[in-house]
């Protein structure tokens, strides 16, 4: 299959042979406008539908202190839905790896640089922790509600469809989930494993439809952050609930693992939350 660049991401590291930094450089970071993807779902990025936020860990977090000495860290950033740029995740990583050989005075040093940086890229500001790689919430945990994974159901499109969607008279309240989703890299093409999070309260949406529609990503090509969108939007649009959180937790590249959620206000995910596959 051949994969074609899009503009948005003409000049960016991704997919390309990178150098690897060796001294810190906020340069690195490549801002990608959330509104190009926005559009053809018709979300108005002026007027968002949902709340939300886009939850990155890096695990290759590492600089020197004062008298060179490395210090190590898992960091975790929050990225809010109303930025009007999503950071590209090669460019992140090469970011991070600046810091490997560069001293800072403190752990809050460290901090304040990253928060500059990453809000200034983004344009909103970003959330960012430090946090110890033996720290208990660290460790995986399971998502919580019913499991659609175990449904015998056959399959034969994998490219979203939200006419697989349908529902029922009866309204419900429910959380469901499946680790069957998997999207592609617009640009490489390699694939993004994940598990995604549906909790909603209105009419009851068919279980046997809504697996069909998370796996028919199967073959589709875009960012973590936008598929999470046009699920939301799909499910928002076909099952008209009066309340929906979608969260994906996909799994770790290149040390880094993202989680976006997409809600209607007044719902929040499950957190802090990290799965074995992260």
């Amino acid at each position: 299959m051949t994969h074609h660049r899009p503009e948005t991401l003409k000049n960016a590291p991704l997919g390309r042979e990178s150098a690897y930094p060796e001294n810190y450089d906020a340069g690195l970071l490549y801002p990608i406008a959330r509104a190009t993807n926005r559009a053809p779902l018709g979300i108005d990025d002026t007027r968002l539908p949902f709340i939300g936020a886009d939850e990155w860990h890096a695990f290759e977090m590492s600089w020197l202190n004062a008298r060179g000495k490395p210090v190590v860290a898992v960091a975790r950033f929050t990225l809010p839905a109303e930025s009007p740029h999503l950071i590209e995740s090669k460019s992140w990583k090469l970011y991070l790896n600046s810091f490997n050989q560069t001293r800072f005075a403190s752990r809050g040093d460290v901090v304040q640089t990253l928060t500059r940086d990453l809000s200034r890229a983004a344009g909103e500001s970003v959330g960012v922790e430090l946090l110890g790689v033996d720290d208990d919430e660290l460790m995986p945990q399971r998502l919580p509600g019913k499991c659609l994974d175990e449904l015998d159901i056959s399959v034969d499109d994998y490219t979203p469809s939200a006419s697989l969607l349908s529902v029922g008279e009866d309204s419900v309240e429910e959380t469901l989930y499946s680790h069957l989703l998997k999207s592609n890299c617009p640009v490489t093409g390699q694939p993004d494993w994940g598990s995604v999070l549906i909790r909603y309260k209105g009419p009851q949406i068919n279980h046997e439809g809504l697996l069909r529609y998370l796996i028919s990503y199967r073959q589709h090509q875009d960012f973590h952050e936008h598929c999470v969108e046009h699920i939301f939007t799909d499910l928002m649009h076909h099952a008209k609930p009066v309340a929906l959180l979608v969260l994906a937790r996909y799994v770790r590249r290149g040390g880094l693992d993202i989680s976006p959620w997409r809600a209607t206000p007044g719902l929040a995910p499950p957190h802090p939350l990290r799965l074995a596959r992260q």
